[in-house]
């Protein structure tokens, strides 16, 4: 099985192949029904036309989402980073560790399938037999090769390095896709994996930089096309094509935004947050953690009345504002029931236009322009993050080959897949959030 942004999944051999086009859009449907690759897939597979995202919906709480079929307050990976305060660069959940609970890969171990994973997230120092994980360095003293190889499969990996390392840029885009691409196609044809899962991540950065439906955006899309391609060919020349499911997904959409809130700035101007003559936290009672278009914000003591109600107050009082970027907030345990991280004292979902930082100084918002985004990359013109319930912020699911039915359903969950692709497999994830989306498959 392979997940294309996606899955492959071969049983004897039958292949599962995932691949997730991270940033994979509903609205992108009209482009890929009319190229050739994604028409093969549709016209002998399945359909589910909008796909509701989780909170928050950003990257690595969706992929573990993907493969746990639980929302982030059960899977326990709630953000992209760990809770940092104060951290320029903040480290990720990078490592398998961060999951509570089993995985698809996990589980296809158990049944002695052999299991593969591209640039998946949260998978480092996973059980996976060739993996290559989502991990790099954001510290000045570390090494990116000799981290990545102690992460995953470090014959595997180097193997890789050495027959396509070339191609790559460091983290730029095209070209790391393009290295996942070639190390992909090479997997499949030597490894012939019975789980396969890859993660695509150059259209995610192109809408980032350059905006939801700008040109870079669009020719990322039909670089995923040439990439889909590619993949059903190897397959092909693998002699397992015809034993193979392939999964097309998105993880979440997004939006175009250009004003970035500094929520820690006024947490600041309460007191609630403190820096040194070096102008680092070295205090804080309340702390604003961004989700892109959410934030949680956590309160160090929770039995702390006085800053709960400061807190609560500052934010009644946004809410009014207009031009507070803020549209609503909820409390942790309503948080927890949406099923993201009921932990925190309050989570805030930003306006259409606006998405969260952590910056505690300068100003509480920030109007971010082209220039801002090419010379710092913390900035965006595009992001995500925000409320699975926003108009127009659906991703989509398509999967064909063995086990899937020729079908198209309106929707489902994202917490749907991990389920759906479990029964697949011929293996259990044990009680679940999602659900099997028995529509799509033969069997059902």
């Amino acid at each position: 099985m392979l997940l294309f942004g996606g899955l492959y999944f071969e049983s004897s051999h039958r292949s599962f192949n995932r691949h997730s086009f991270d940033c994979l859009s509903a609205l992108d449907f009209p482009i890929l029904k009319t190229l050739p690759h994604f028409q093969t897939i549709l016209q002998n597979g399945a359909l589910v036309e909008k796909v509701e995202t989780i909170y928050p919906s950003i990257t690595y709480p969706c992929h573990t989402t993907i493969v746990t079929g639980n929302f982030p307050g059960r899977h326990g990976v709630i953000n992209n980073t760990l809770f940092q305060p104060g951290r320029l660069s903040p480290d990720w959940h990078w490592y398998r560790h961060s999951i509570q609970g089993t995985t698809l890969y996990d589980e296809a171990k158990k049944a002695n399938m052999t299991t593969a994973a591209l640039l998946w997230p949260v998978t480092g120092k996973a059980n996976i037999d060739y993996n290559m994980p989502e991990i790099w360095t954001n510290r000045p003293w570390q090494n990116q090769i000799l981290r990545s190889l102690l992460s995953g499969s470090p014959r595997y990996q180097w193997e890789l390095n050495k027959r396509f390392g070339h191609i790559r840029n460091g983290l730029k885009q095209p070209q790391l896709d393009e290295f996942v691409l070639e190390s992909t196609v090479y997997t499949i044809k030597t490894k012939k994996p019975h789980l396969l899962l890859v993660h695509f991540t150059d259209l995610d950065t192109q809408r980032h930089y350059h905006g939801f439906s700008s040109k870079e955006a669009i020719a990322a899309i039909y670089r995923h096309h040439e990439r889909l391609g590619r993949i059903i060919v190897a397959l092909k020349e693998a002699s397992i094509y015809e034993n193979s499911t392939i999964a097309i997904l998105g993880d979440h959409s997004a939006l175009d935004e250009n004003k970035a809130i500094h929520l820690n700035f006024l947490l600041q101007q309460q007191n609630l947050i403190s820096a040194g003559p070096n102008g680092k936290i070295n205090n804080w009672r309340a702390y604003c953690k961004s989700c892109d278009g959410s934030a949680y914000i956590y309160v160090k003591n929770k039995h702390d009345s006085e800053v709960l109600d400061v807190v609560r107050q500052l934010l009644d009082s946004l809410i009014l504002d207009d031009e507070s970027g803020i549209e609503s907030f909820i409390t942790g345990d309503e948080a927890r029931a949406k099923g993201a991280d009921g932990t925190c004292a309050f989570m805030i979902e930003a306006k259409k236009g606006y998405y969260f930082l952590e910056d505690f100084q300068g100003e509480y918002i920030k109007t971010v322009t082209q220039q801002d985004v090419t010379i710092d990359k913390k900035y965006t013109l595009a992001t995500h993050g925000y409320s699975p319930k926003k108009i127009d912020y659906t991703t989509i699911f398509m999967a064909a080959g063995k086990g899937i039915r020729h079908a198209i359903i309106p929707s489902a969950r994202l917490v749907d897949e991990g389920p759906t692709f479990a029964r697949l497999l011929g293996i259990d994830l044990g009680k679940t959030d999602g659900r099997v989306i028995k529509k799509i498959l033969e069997d059902d």
